[in-house]
């Protein structure tokens, strides 16, 4: 995050190329994570972390790759819509590495959906918001990491060779640490052979039930509820979207940043949220239903981006407070809900599908976002302000979906 908006800005690009390149990634996560989503249902979450993890780990190499291309111009651009830049080798190179990293990035659904087989009605809740505070700690540790590193000599090389690092030591944690987390979930048919079961992609035989679970999109959005909180999914992301294209801009050409300032603003923003999706939501989980807490960091969330839209660098910093808040109260509590929706058998099915909802609105988003952010500059986050102001209306049916979830569908 810290630098990749100066990577694209020198290599040719502007805020639409900007916003472009952000939706490469849930463009192709669009499709790979129900892919991966489902797989993970049948061949067991492991495999499928690992596969993704793989994935991550060759995009850092190709984005190094694209470090050391020549600046050459493939295509020039001047237009009165989307404004004049250069599509340059290294740009091409960066749109391939975001390819293949969203391809294979179906890793936080079916993270999501191992934690939810792990977790019981007790502990869901908790166990989301802790899966929440451990991103939130990433997001702290890496745009600072980013910033600093990025600040030497070496510029963009060796935060990008720390990030391949990174991936590599959580392919080993997945290969040697990680059990499965839903084993004995197949009886094979060991008096066919078929190439498909060998390399565990076709769909293994139940047994311990009394029928197969369908994981197909059309059974996904036929459970009750689904269809209404994959809205509210799709929603969340849209304006979350505006905001991570326009505000890495705005910090570039309105508040003069560099990417070290950008990397603390952004570990700052963490920090604040895994004190809040650690020890105060666990607090006030105790307290308050689920529903209550999305409701209330709905409600925090319009006011934070209606502070952004001011463009005050002291403004942002306290929108930041009121971001962390709402997100980290909203996020955990939303998830616990649609995990429970999906039952045992259909959470990678569902955390896929859902995460294929967030990835489309992700695309729209981020391209909207970032030509949202040339034509009307900070307005932007009024924009994403209204999304959230959506959201939060659609919020107050969820307590009534709440009481509906009996222990016997979570």
């Amino acid at each position: 995050m810290p630098f990749l908006v100066f990577l694209v800005d020198r290599f040719g690009g502007n805020e639409f190329i900007y916003g472009v390149l952000g939706s490469i990634y849930p463009a192709f996560q669009f499709f790979g994570a129900p892919v991966l989503g489902r797989w993970s249902d049948h061949v067991g979450r492991r495999k499928v972390l690992l596969l993704s993890q793989v994935g991550t780990m060759l995009a850092w190499i190709l984005f190094l790759v694209a470090l050391y291309l020549p600046a050459q111009s493939i295509l020039v651009v001047d237009s009165a819509s989307v404004g004049n830049f250069i599509i340059t080798l290294p740009l091409v190179f960066l749109f391939l590495a975001r390819a293949l990293d969203g391809l294979t990035g179906g890793n936080v659904s079916v993270a999501n959906a191992y934690l939810s087989d792990v977790s019981t009605d007790q502990n869901r809740k908790a166990n989301f918001g802790k899966m929440a505070m451990s991103s939130s700690l990433g997001f702290i540790i890496g745009p600072a990491l980013a910033g600093v590193l990025g600040a030497t000599v070496y510029g963009e090389v060796i935060p990008v060779l720390a990030a391949a690092l990174i991936s590599a030591v959580a392919i080993y944690l997945i290969w040697f640490k990680l059990p499965e987390s839903n084993p004995g979930l197949v009886n094979p048919d060991t008096r066919r052979f078929k190439i498909k079961k060998l390399f565990s992609f076709e769909h293994k035989e139940c047994y311990k039930m009394k029928k197969c679970k369908d994981t197909s999109f059309s059974t996904v959005f036929s459970i009750k509820y689904v269809p209404f909180m994959l809205v509210i999914y799709f929603l969340t992301f849209l304006g979350f979207s505006f905001f991570y294209a326009a505000f890495p801009m705005h910090a570039l050409k309105n508040l003069g940043w560099d990417s070290l300032q950008l990397g603390i603003f952004f570990s700052f923003l963490s920090g604040l949220m895994i004190l809040v999706q650690g020890p105060l939501l666990s607090f006030l989980s105790r307290k308050f239903s689920d529903a209550s807490l999305v409701i209330t960091g709905c409600l925090m969330l319009v006011f934070n981006f209606c502070l952004m839209a001011g463009g005050n660098a002291y403004l942002i910093y306290t929108a930041a407070f009121l971001f962390a808040l709402g997100n980290g109260l909203m996020w955990p509590s939303y998830l616990s809900i649609l995990s429970k929706l999906g039952g045992e058998k259909q959470q990678g099915s569902v955390q896929g599908v859902a995460n294929s909802s967030g990835s489309l609105a992700s695309i729209i988003g981020l391209i909207s976002g970032g030509y949202l952010y040339g034509e009307t500059g900070s307005f932007t986050f009024l924009f994403t302000a209204g999304m959230l102001l959506i959201v939060l209306l659609l919020s107050f049916r969820m307590p009534f979906i709440e009481s509906k979830v009996t222990p016997a569908q979570s």
